[in-house]
């Protein structure tokens, strides 16, 4: 299926500069307030002046920050995942010296990690994640006191402190990933809608040429009326054998034959409207025509009674996503394809089948999702090696127009012995046929 080159490659991740330096703020905020009232309120024994002095170089390297770049600047992937490194080795550094994992604000290390896992791509939030690991490794063995009452010190089991260390582990990969997944896959539809946007105006314009035609074959039919009665009194009045009687034989000729294209374009659009209106026939047929030539046998059932027929907006969303459907099945069949359309007082249906492999089962309940791709290309077709092909944006872009335009649809394959996809559209009549004014958001 077509994916308009935008699912070739997806936008680079990037992270604002702005964002992590009002972070690390807030983070130099909390620290500070948390080694102070545990120093001066709890008057719990620490190197006071250690973790302070910590504290001043993540604060130091955001005033720094601030006076070499443009907080609005996009960081590069890699600079920015230096600078979420420097944030595990800093809280590294102060948890070292306030009781290793002993300290419950252990479980920030997983705050570094989370914010590459929705902003940067995967192989650096991995590293950032082994590294996060690395560190609460090294502080299960090696570390300060736990600031504690001196009287009574705290003493945790060593079962109980590989317990944290796992938990956090646990917690940087599985949020990790997690994150990362919604945040893919949000990615992923704002990119579908993007491309359906470009789509969706393209197509307008293109339909609204019709109107523009007529526009201008009206403005320019009286000028061109006026030079075919001058030219047809020229040649009346000069000789056939004047020097310039065929010159002015083949102005008026040339005359009529506009005046005939510009008919011809007044045809385009009779009510002026972008989005004329068309019966369900003619407008299946608009979409089958194209598909015609490329070795698949495409059949159209429709009712024999045509005198209830829909009528409804010539929409380019309606075009479209039907042409994207009927381009996938005839893309995937082995001989045939087959439309049927039926309808009724209150419903319209339209079918698309083919003859092909099917859909794949595991990915059925999930077909019109952005990049998901919807069926293995039948053997000796482009591809031979069976392989899933497309990334299944056209899919997920026909299915957000059709649906847009008031469809709702439903995909199965046929059931054994044979084979092949089944796309089943259906419309409230009344919304059908209702002139649609469909314009992108």
């Amino acid at each position: 299926m077509p994916a308009f080159g935008l699912a070739d490659s997806h936008p680079r991740r990037n992270v604002r500069l702005d964002t992590l330096v009002r972070l690390r703020w807030l983070a130099v905020i909390g620290q500070s307030t948390a080694v102070l009232v545990v120093h001066v309120g709890l008057e719990f024994p620490l190197p006071i002046w250690a973790c302070l002095a910590v504290i001043a170089l993540s604060a130091w390297l955001n005033i720094a920050l601030r006076l070499r770049f443009h907080l609005t600047q996009r960081l590069e992937p890699d600079r920015a995942a230096w600078l979420l490194a420097f944030d595990i080795a800093e809280l590294a550094v102060l948890i070292f010296l306030t009781g290793g994992l002993q300290n419950p604000f252990a479980f920030l290390f997983l705050g570094p990690v989370l914010l590459s896992a929705t902003a940067l791509p995967p192989r650096f939030t991995i590293m950032l994640g082994a590294f996060a690991v690395a560190c609460a490794t090294v502080l299960v063995f090696v570390h300060y006191p736990l600031p504690w009452d001196v009287e009574e010190p705290l003493q945790l089991p060593p079962i109980y402190m590989m317990g944290v260390w796992l938990s956090i582990l646990l917690a940087i990969g599985f949020i990790g990933v997690y994150a990362w997944q919604i945040t893919e896959e949000s990615r992923q539809l704002a990119d579908a809608l993007a491309a359906t946007e470009l789509v969706l105006t393209r197509e307008q314009h293109l339909s609204q040429l019709d109107g523009l035609a007529a526009a201008a074959a009206h403005e320019l039919g009286t000028p061109l009326s006026t030079i075919s009665v001058i030219a047809k009194e020229l040649e009346n009045a000069i000789p056939a054998d004047a020097p310039h009687g065929e010159d002015v034989r083949l102005l008026r000729s040339q005359a009529t034959r506009c005046r005939d294209i510009l008919a011809k374009l007044t045809e385009l659009s009779s009510s002026g409207e972008p989005f004329d209106r068309t019966p369900l026939t003619s407008l299946i047929e608009e979409v089958v025509a194209p598909h015609r030539n490329f070795g698949v046998d495409i059949g159209v059932t429709v009712p024999d009674d045509r005198s209830a027929e829909p009528v409804g907006a010539r929409n380019p969303a309606i075009l479209y996503g039907l042409g994207n459907l009927l381009e996938n099945a005839v893309d995937f069949a082995n001989e045939r394809v087959d439309v049927v359309a039926a309808w009724d007082s209150d419903t319209i249906e339209v079918s698309i089948s083919d003859d092909g492999p099917g859909f794949a089962p595991d990915i059925l309940d999930r077909i019109g999702e952005p990049y998901v791709t919807s069926r293995r290309r039948k053997q000796g077709k482009k591809d031979d090696d069976d392989e899933p092909t497309g990334l299944g944006l056209g899919f997920f872009i026909a299915k957000t127009l059709l649906e847009r335009s008031g469809a709702t649809l439903s995909f199965a394959n046929h059931t054994a012995p044979n084979r092949g996809a089944i796309v089943t559209l259906r419309w409230n009549r009344s919304e059908f046929e209702r002139l649609l004014s469909f314009a992108p958001t």
